[in-house]
Formats: C-alpha cells, structure tokens, sequence
C-alpha cells in the first residue's frame, strides 16, 4: 500500500486542527495506518524551532532567519517524520507544510517569494503533497477567536492578509492537488467533503462516502 501525504493549510483560527482529528479518525476506520503530525514542530528538533519562531520572548527576529528557521524545520520533519511514514504506506496528515511557509515567510514578510520557494523545496527534498485543504477565512474572524497569541499571529493584520490571498494563488495553480473550502462551513459538512476528496485520490471515482 503506498502512502499518502495530505496537508491542511489556511490561516489562524480556521478549525485545521479539528479537520485534521475527524479525517485521522475515519481513516484509521478505513483501515490504514494514519500518522498525524504538525508544523512547526513534529520532531525533537522541530519542537525547538518551533519555541525560536513562535516565543515573543525571543524579540526581534529577522524575516530571514525566521524563514530559514522554518525551512530546517521542515527539512528535519521530513527526514525524521514524513518521508519514513510513507514509505511505510501511512496516510500522513500535516496541519501546515510548505505552503506555510511561502504564505507567510514569502508573501507574509514580503520576501524574494521565489528564493523563499527554492529554499522550501530543497529543505524538504521536492516533497510535495497528494493533497492540500485550504480552510479558507478572513483573518480577522480566525485571529479574534485566538486570546494568547503568538508571535506569528501577532504580526499584523497586512501580514495575514497576504498570507490568505497567497494561499489562494497557490491552490488556483494546481486546482488537481488542492480543494479550497470556506472555514466557516458547519464542521460535519466541512469533514464529509475533505473525506470525499480523500476517497476520490485512494481509491478512484469509485470511492463513496457515507455521510
């Protein structure tokens, strides 16, 4: 059995978490092995990088070596998490992968977006996902259900705007690889159509799901 990468994407406060539990659930009903795992963070190594991006209590850091922060983390996630999951035939569920990081490094901070994209891909050995959801919001109405934030949340509210739009402008590249839904959606219809997707790519048109 081969295995499946999917990775949920979207802004602050847009319910990936709770997506990510419900899909992770029927799989393993499903019968297939499920690994759930998140970024920043996922692996020993992660879970620092995770402290040095997101702590306000670090200060002032740099876009770019925020950015190339991120990036190692990814790489060892990855190296670590991911690529043996797969080639162990799991169904790998990310909450945030690259995308993240050219949303939020490259539009977000306003970076060359193609350099930050290079970097991506080479931390992470071209791995790209099966399939992407993108929970889709305005920012202002995922950040106001967030009371402690951290300091990526607490960047501004143009940050997350062109986080949002560049998220978009990814998915409408590759519309095959991506499904884009409102966040807002009821939370049972929002995990019916992810799982119908999800059928779609194991087990072909003729995969059904029973609502």
């Amino acid at each position: 059995m081969e295995g499946v990468f999917v990775v949920f994407e979207g802004g602050d406060g847009v319910g990936k978490s709770t997506q990510t539990a419900l899909l992770a659930d029927w799989a393993r009903e499903q019968g297939r092995e499920v690994l759930v795992t998140l970024e920043p963070g996922g692996s020993p190594i992660g879970e620092v990088l995770r402290d040095l991006v997101l702590n306000p209590s670090w200060g002032d850091v740099s876009p770019r070596a925020e950015a190339l922060m991120y990036a190692a983390d990814k790489a060892q996630h990855v190296y670590e998490v991911i690529r043996p999951a797969l080639d162990r035939g799991a169904l790998v569920i990310s909450d945030r992968y690259v995308d993240s990081l050219l949303a939020y490094q490259g539009a977000g901070r306003d970076l060359d977006a193609d350099r930050v994209e290079q970097i991506a891909r080479w931390a992470t050995g071209d791995l790209l996902p099966d399939l992407t959801v993108v929970l889709d919001l305005d920012p202002a109405q995922g950040l106001a259900t967030i009371e402690e934030k951290d300091r990526l949340e607490d960047a501004g509210h143009d940050v997350h705007l062109r986080a949002r739009q560049a998220f978009l402008t990814l998915a409408s590249r590759d519309p095959e690889h991506y499904l884009v839904l409102p966040a807002r959606l009821p939370v049972a219809e929002l995990a019916l159509r992810i799982r119908e997707r999800l059928a779609s790519l194991l087990w072909g048109p003729a995969g059904t799901v029973e609502p």
